[in-house]
């Protein structure tokens, strides 16, 4: 990677969260349709977690089917990350209108984290879903137009903190193998119009644990295309199929413990975000310190910017709701080198990665939007 200005993502033209609006849109209902996806009788779209546009056309062999469809690159979203991205595709708003701006977020009054991902945070605190994302989804659109909005995915997210959050008014369809959720789309597909959103989870798995471009993602690869190939199969006529990602991913060769790094701890409260999008919350008085000791730290390797910085930047969005505004870190600290900066003793899992995501490069960024269709 080279030092240059950030990847900011496409918003209103070309980014996750223009997609369920295109996609409604090719179902009949009224609103903009940024994307010019063509009427369907149904849509199915195929979210495989981690498969990053350039992750997949460097390893185009491996997935002979996804390379062959029509396709073209949109962007995920600050940060790209999963939390994040899933809730763009859940409310078709950008994140600094969802608010949900990264995977560990400071809950305002509390002086605690909350997970996005997993919706924990420490002493017993909870937050309530419909809170922390009030807006309308996407998929409560869908079902006051009269179109049935289906998730098909492992029944360990049925009832989660996240899936509250970003798939209200949806119905689940429990499927935990290939086959289950093939069949599950299949089902849901016979009875239009309906709107099927399909998850795939291991991709991503893998090149956290081994790296992406490996043996074990590779593997994973060509699930993900077989599955891809066997849904366009499933397809009644009329229908079509959309597959895409959350983010990409990089394979980190530098690790910096902000734990043990003196410079990166005086000052601050709360370290949140992730490796590659950390969040950095400073005690009362101490943003201009802290900011100016992570710009000096981390100097040639990321981009380190106060709040009000990228929310003037565009990176969460046109803007960002003043509620919002203190979910942000008073820092901002984005890796652009092959650096994750990590927290062991808080997250000793994350720390032990190979490969990461949630920054503003290509890799992370751009993310493919194939479309195999029966109409």
């Amino acid at each position: 990677m080279v030092d240059t200005a950030p990847l900011i993502p496409a918003y209103g033209g070309a980014s996750l969260a223009d997609l369920p609006h295109s996609l409604l849109a090719a179902l009949g209902l009224d609103g903009p349709n940024p994307l010019g996806v063509r009427p369907a009788e149904s849509v199915c779209m195929f979210l495989v977690d981690g498969l990053g546009a350039e992750l997949l056309r460097a390893h185009a062999d491996t997935a002979p089917f996804l390379t062959a469809a029509t396709g073209r690159t949109l962007t995920a979203g600050f940060p790209a990350t999963t939390a994040t991205s899933l809730c763009s595709l859940g409310t078709g708003v950008p994140p600094g209108e969802h608010g949900m701006l990264g995977l560990m977020l400071a809950v305002p009054g509390t002086g605690r984290l909350l997970n996005c991902l997993r919706w924990t945070m420490p002493d017993g605190l909870a937050v309530a879903p419909e809170t922390w994302q009030p807006a309308t989804t996407v998929f409560q659109r869908a079902g006051r137009a009269g179109i049935a909005a289906s998730y098909v995915g492992p029944a360990e997210f049925q009832g989660t903190g996240l899936t509250e959050a970003v798939y209200r008014g949806v119905r689940h369809l429990a499927a935990d193998t290939v086959d289950e959720r093939v069949e599950a789309v299949r089902r849901a597909l016979l009875e239009p119009p309906a709107y099927v959103t399909v998850y795939y989870g291991d991709l991503d798995s893998a090149g956290h644990r081994h790296g992406w471009g490996g043996e074990e993602w590779l593997r994973q690869l060509a699930i993900v295309d077989r599955m891809a190939e066997r849904l366009a199969e499933a397809l009644p006529g009329g229908c079509a199929l959309y597959v895409t990602a959350d983010h990409g991913m990089v394979n980190v060769t530098t690790k910096l413990d902000a734990e043990r790094e003196p410079a990166l701890t005086r000052g601050v409260a709360l370290l949140g975000g992730e490796a590659r999008a950390r969040h950095v919350y400073a005690e009362e008085g101490a943003a201009g310190d802290v900011l100016a000791a992570w710009r000096d730290t981390l100097a040639g390797q990321a981009w380190v910017v106060s709040r009000q910085e990228a929310v003037e930047s565009g990176w969460f969005g046109p803007g960002v709701r003043a509620e919002w505004l203190p979910r942000i870190g008073d820092v901002l600290a984005v890796p652009y080198t092959d650096l994750a900066i990590t927290a062991p003793g808080a997250h000793r899992v994350e720390a032990a990665f190979v490969g990461y995501h949630g920054s503003m490069t290509a890799a992370e960024q751009h993310v493919p939007l194939l479309e195999v269709s029966t109409r």
